[in-house]
């Protein structure tokens, strides 16, 4: 992927998650047949590739590899922290949704 492709679609999705957060924007739907397990592992795994190669850049750059630059280590460092803030508030959100739900009177 380049890697200005890669930030303009990082962009987008900041955005896309802005739009939502502020309610100025409506979810976009599911494609149909979706499971939402498969979509939380995938989007989960997403995440952690995100930080393995963040993690493995830091480490050639420390190793004194000459093809890592520090820029590119910083920003993969910092996409890793973008991508794990994002999931640890969906995931505060699904659990706020969750006790919303379990506090419901049937």
């Amino acid at each position: 992927m380049n890697s200005v492709s890669g930030m303009d679609q990082i962009l987008a999705q900041l955005k896309a998650a802005s739009a939502l957060a502020t309610g100025s924007e409506k979810p976009v739907a599911a494609a149909p047949g979706a499971d939402f397990g498969q979509l939380l592992k995938t989007a989960v795994d997403q995440v952690n590739t995100v930080q393995q190669t963040a993690n493995q850049l830091s480490q050639e750059f420390v190793r004194g590899n000459q093809d890592v630059e520090l820029h590119d280590v910083m920003i993969s460092l910092q996409k890793a922290n973008v991508s794990f803030q994002s999931m640890i508030q969906v995931r505060n959100r699904l659990v706020s949704a969750y006790q919303e739900i379990m506090n419901m009177q049937v």
